[in-house]
Parts: C-alpha cells; sequence; structure tokens
C-alpha cells in the first residue's frame, strides 16, 4: 500500500513536531500553574501518564478526543492547547 505523500515530506513532518511541541508546552505550563502532578492531570482527564508526559516532550500527538479530556481537566477550552493559527492564503473566487 502507497505512503500518503503528507507522511513522507519532510517539511510537513517538521511542522506537524512543531505543532507536538507547542500542544505539550502549553498543557505542561497549564498543569503547573494549576499545581498538578502528571498523575493527578491523567487521573483528572482519563488520559495514561505516559500519554501526557510524551504528549508534553512533544514526542506523541494527541487524539482529537483526548485534546479535549486534557482540556477539561485543566478547566480551560481545547482551542486554548491548540498552536496559533497560520495565515493562509485566500482562496481565488471560481468563474460561474
Amino acid at each position: 500500500m502507497p505512503t500518503r505523500p503528507s507522511q513522507t515530506d519532510p517539511a510537513k513532518a517538521e511542522n506537524w513536531a512543531r505543532h507536538r511541541a507547542v500542544v505539550g508546552a502549553k498543557i505542561h505550563a497549564l498543569r503547573h500553574e494549576r499545581g498538578l502532578t502528571l498523575e493527578e492531570l491523567a487521573h483528572s482527564s482519563g488520559v495514561s501518564l505516559n500519554v501526557i508526559l510524551h504528549v508534553e516532550h512533544g514526542r506523541r500527538g494527541l487524539l482529537f478526543e483526548r485534546l479535549y479530556d486534557i482540556a477539561k481537566a485543566l478547566g480551560v477550552e481545547a482551542r486554548e492547547l491548540l498552536p496559533p493559527e497560520e495565515p493562509t492564503r485566500p482562496r481565488r473566487q471560481r468563474k460561474q
């Protein structure tokens, strides 16, 4: 089975690594601000301690559902854990 281009594109891989690092750093900072240990966040979010540890260090991404679980446990909106949106080029209008 062929590999998707997005999995082999070095620029995309680097971009996803940056996004993982940002999400992990935000989770780590919020956890510390709230005085929570890894164990406490794992228990309150239902996400394993090892997953949270790897996410905080940018070594692993999160499923959509786990992002919401962690955000709820930290008392924030899930969007607050995401990297800022990158500017996009405006779409060209199609002629009708």
